[in-house]
């Protein structure tokens, strides 16, 4: 078996999908690793120090695509990527295809069986591999959004914590799972008046008892939504149904409400966003743009930002999942394993995804089926 780790190509994408810990870890095992020459810099791993690790450098993107039996990246190829794969390679990445078909298409067409991040999903619901780039996103937003308050960013210029006879700046949280959760502990810490919004009672009852009533919650309707919304110095989208697009919690009519200067970070951008006037992904060149005297952020890569702290959590949940689909075939190891087959989004030309085929309306799969003749 032979692992390919390619060098991001997103705009200002510095992560990686392994670290010379995990190479190490997959040639202990037997396997071979290609590593594309400076894929590890953005991260602050040394080709040098891939080499110690048992790996193998190469300069030659298209010779490692030819031979890996399976690509490990962070992020979803881009256009230029595409010719490159082979039929019944294995891409292990985020893939978020709801709103993204012509990758799908393409992994549909060339036949590649992808292993997307973001919905492999444990018996409980969880998502492993999505949770660790959703803490770092969840932290980071608010700090965005902080940064972005202030006059010379063109914001309204508060502070989220106010000062001692200043009320402090209104955070509005829409979703309330591990971004939201980040997003609340990052913006209480700095002081903020924090209200968040969930359709889950469980889960609000469960955010209330570990922030000790601190925390504001609303069940999530489009009343009080829109309610929110209006008196909300920084506005947080939050919401994910996984594999599935997006839903648009919030309208334009509710933006338009918004104090001019106000800010919106969508998180869930890289699923389609949660936002009505969120319609496009930015980037960190360009992170914002303005509407209804709004500012808006919409970077879909957020985490690419901290590579360093995002490779090291994101590799810590992703590298076990690696390691069985190296070591006992891509077959063995997913109809092994319910929640690694959950993250099972294409094979043999057809998706295995049902939100996202159903996202896309495309024709659906069982996973299961499809495994067994992988």
């Amino acid at each position: 078996m032979v692992v390919g780790v390619i060098k991001e190509i997103k705009n200002n994408e510095f992560r990686v999908g392994l670290t010379p810990g995990g190479a190490h870890v997959l040639a202990g095992e037997g396997i071979t690793v290609l590593v594309e020459a400076g894929a590890g810099v953005g991260s602050g791993f040394s080709d040098a120090e891939y080499r110690a690790a048992g790996a193998e450098i190469s300069k030659d993107k298209k010779g490692i695509f030819d031979r890996a039996d399976i690509i490990v990246k962070v992020k979803e190829p881009l256009e230029s990527e595409y010719e490159l794969f082979h039929e019944g390679q294995i891409l292990y990445t985020y893939l978020h295809l709801a709103p993204n078909p012509e990758l799908a298409n393409a992994l549909l067409r060339k036949k590649v069986t992808g292993v997307a991040f973001e919905t492999v999903q444990l018996a409980g619901g969880a998502l492993p591999l999505l949770a660790p780039m959703s803490e770092v996103a969840g932290r980071m937003s608010v700090q965005v959004g902080a940064n972005l308050l202030q006059k010379p960013c063109g914001g309204i210029g508060v502070l989220l914590g106010g000062v001692a006879g200043v009320a402090s700046a209104k955070v509005v949280i829409v979703g309330g799972g591990t971004v939201g959760t980040n997003a609340a502990k990052m913006a209480m810490g700095l002081g903020a008046d924090v209200t968040i919004l969930d359709i889950s009672l469980p889960r609000l009852r469960y955010l209330d008892d570990i922030f000790s009533g601190r925390l504001k919650t609303l069940v999530c309707n489009s009343y009080n939504v829109a309610q929110a919304v209006k008196d909300a110095d920084l506005l947080v989208g939050a919401v994910l149904v996984p594999g599935k697009a997006t839903p648009k919690i919030v309208t334009s009519d509710m933006v338009k409400t918004m104090k001019k200067g106000s800010v919106i970070v969508d998180v869930a951008i890289d699923q389609g966003g949660s936002i009505e006037t969120i319609d496009h992904a930015t980037t960190h060149d360009n992170p914002t743009y303005e509407r209804f005297g709004v500012i808006h952020y919409s970077v879909a890569n957020m985490p690419g930002a901290v590579p360093r702290t995002s490779t090291l959590a994101l590799e810590s949940a992703t590298l076990p999942y690696l390691v069985s689909l190296a070591t006992k075939g891509v077959s063995r190891a997913l109809l092994e394993d319910e929640a690694l087959l959950k993250g099972l989004n294409t094979a043999k030309g057809f998706m295995t995804c049902k939100n996202a085929a159903d996202s896309l309306g495309f024709e659906y799969r069982d996973p299961h089926i499809l495994a067994a003749e992988l």
